[in-house]
């Protein structure tokens, strides 16, 4: 079996480590290796673009939007040239509302 040294782990990562183990009775050894393990070995749950096309397609069914796209970006460079509170480039962190 392979052998793996973590260095430079962050103490707020090495006390919930801590505190994970202990509560689920094992060593931060095994803990560490339960969580490795878990995340590297499971499946890609990505899925491919089309499978998101479905998904739409099933939720409006015929009365898919169209141009939705287009129809915002012409709005957002309408707000842009305008000089509106929600031009392109704006942090999520402000509000668009002025």
């Amino acid at each position: 079996m392979a052998v793996l040294n973590i260095r430079n782990l962050p103490a707020e990562a090495h006390a919930r480590l801590r505190v994970r183990a202990a509560r689920g009775g094992h060593s931060m050894e095994a803990e560490a290796r339960a969580i490795l393990a878990a995340v590297c070995m499971e499946g890609d749950s990505r899925r491919p673009a089309s499978a998101l096309q479905d998904w739409v397609g099933e939720l409006y069914g015929p009365k898919k939007p169209r141009k939705v796209v287009d129809a915002l970006i012409t709005e957002r460079r309408r707000e842009q040239a305008s000089g509106g509170s929600c031009a392109m480039g704006m942090t999520r962190a402000r509000s668009c509302s002025g």
